[in-house]
């Protein structure tokens, strides 16, 4: 595997990195820790020929116990005790991430925008090519379900489900100027594995704001992958909430690495407030996610077995949350 040649720009503000963006015109990937982005270029995935370096902009780099910078380090937050015991579910999954050199590299940006990956895609050019190559690269088909119109790559960060139980927000910078939206909202509820996001043409993730309200959760993450010390999510599930009395205050429940987004279940645990969270209604919730959530064979994993993990996951992850506990 090489690398082909591309142009390496490095702005060194937000506003230049915007402008930059939009003399470029979509050919052009970011640059944040490299861990995902390189390999694929490696691979001859969908090359850009024009690369923008983020690790000059010092606005997107940094935290604090509210704000996370697109550009903070993985590793960083793992060495900060104080930050890690605020946030447990966002702290749990950040130590899921991969192994610790990648987490040296690896950034919240880049995580939260990880490219979805399948196993039709994430191949050598060769092994593609002959196959055919496929709807998300190079391709017109979906190998997955056969057709032409769907990509059914499978969201692959860890991060994202355990910031949306805490109610995370992140800020974009665009043409024209700034903006917040919840962290659900970044992720495009009617789009695919290709057209997963909704950021706009040259729009720039520049930080994560955790609400001080939600410091005081409970929470979990817990993460299926075959390989415990390395692989991609083939699974993730964040908890959050808050119980009085074993009633419950708050609960936020998120699933990841199951489908192209990841997505929380207000729905199903909204109607649980003020309600004891007994042992069999916590069953009756995990099966009831179980049951929403449709993954395909797109990974090493069978996709029943995903979903009856969803609601293993779920079930382990809400009682240690209660409990204060980690497995």
């Amino acid at each position: 595997m090489h690398l082909d040649p591309f142009e390496l720009h490095r702005p060194t503000s937000v506003e230049e990195t915007v402008r930059l963006a939009g003399s470029l015109a979509g050919r052009f990937d970011y640059l944040a820790g490299g861990t995902d982005l390189l390999p694929n270029y490696k691979m001859h995935i969908n090359l850009k020929p024009h690369v923008v370096a983020l690790e000059d902009v010092a606005e997107l780099r940094g935290f604090s116990a509210d704000r996370l910078g697109a550009m903070a380090r993985l590793s960083d937050l793992e060495r900060d005790p104080a930050w890690l015991a605020a946030w447990p579910s966002v702290a749990d999954a950040v130590r899921e991430v991969a192994t610790p050199l990648v987490r040296a590299s690896g950034t919240v940006g880049g995580n939260l925008l990880l490219e979805t990956r399948c196993f039709f895609f994430n191949q050598s050019y060769f092994w593609r090519a002959s196959l055919g190559f496929c709807l998300k690269a190079d391709g017109d088909r979906c190998h997955v379900v056969p057709q032409k119109e769907v990509c059914y790559a499978t969201h692959s960060g860890d991060l994202a489900p355990a910031l949306m139980v805490v109610d995370a927000a992140v800020e974009i910078a665009g043409p024209s100027g700034r903006r917040r939206v919840p962290l659900a909202d970044l992720y495009d509820a009617k789009g695919d594995g290709i057209r997963r996001l909704t950021l706009g043409p040259g729009e720039l993730l520049v930080a994560v704001h955790l609400p001080p309200s939600a410091r005081g959760r409970k929470g979990r993450y817990k993460k299926l992958r075959v390989r415990p010390a390395y692989d991609f999510p083939e699974l993730g599930v964040a908890v959050a909430g808050r119980w009085s009395d074993e009633r419950v205050e708050e609960l936020r429940v998120a699933v990841g690495g199951a489908e192209p987004r990841p997505r929380r279940f207000d729905e199903l645990t909204e109607p649980l407030v003020g309600q004891r969270l007994d042992d069999a209604r916590i069953r009756s919730l995990a099966e009831e996610i179980g049951r929403s959530v449709r993954p395909v064979h797109n990974t090493f994993l069978l996709p029943d077995y995903r979903r009856r993990m969803v609601a293993v996951y779920v079930r382990r992850a809400i009682a240690e949350a209660k409990e204060g506990t980690a497995a």
